[in-house]
């Protein structure tokens, strides 16, 4: 890959992380912030979850995950459910209220990401979510000594 493309990427994502913050931040009466957006929609996905699961899945560490699905459950958004394997563990399961508004918060935002490329094509749509989806999944599996080079 060339210098310039590289140039590119580095500085259209350090200008989309700071549009996007500034967009979600200016979300007066939302609901639900990004982190438990994330959280619910991977428990709403996969079905009841442990902390050490949800922590992999989100690269995240046991005590965040554990801090950020209390406050879940606070909202009375996930419920505890034991593990039968292990007495001493347990899941989160997301609640009827959970899975409310986290639909509605999710609607919310398909509906600003639609108006953001009303002028594009379907294949464009397409590409740009695959390419998405790629770079993500680059991040999730970076691994080793070389990760803050």
């Amino acid at each position: 890959m060339g210098d310039r493309s590289l140039d590119t990427i580095e500085f259209e994502l350090a200008v989309l992380i700071r549009r996007v913050t500034s967009i979600t931040a200016n979300k007066k009466g939302a609901k639900l912030d990004r982190a438990a957006y994330l959280l619910l929609h991977q428990i709403s996905e996969q079905g009841s979850a442990g902390v050490k699961q949800l922590g992999e899945e989100l690269q995240l560490d046991i005590s965040t995950v554990s801090r950020q699905a209390a406050v879940l459950e606070q909202k009375g958004y996930v419920r505890k459910v034991p593990d039968a394997q292990d007495g001493r563990a347990y899941f989160y399961q997301i609640t009827e209220l959970g899975e409310a508004d986290l639909h509605e918060y999710r609607q919310s935002r398909l509906a600003s990401i639609s108006r953001l490329v009303e002028g594009w094509d379907e294949e464009d749509r397409e590409q740009f979510g695959r390419l998405l989806a790629k770079f993500n999944k680059s991040l999730k599996h970076r691994t080793g000594p070389d990760n803050n080079k």
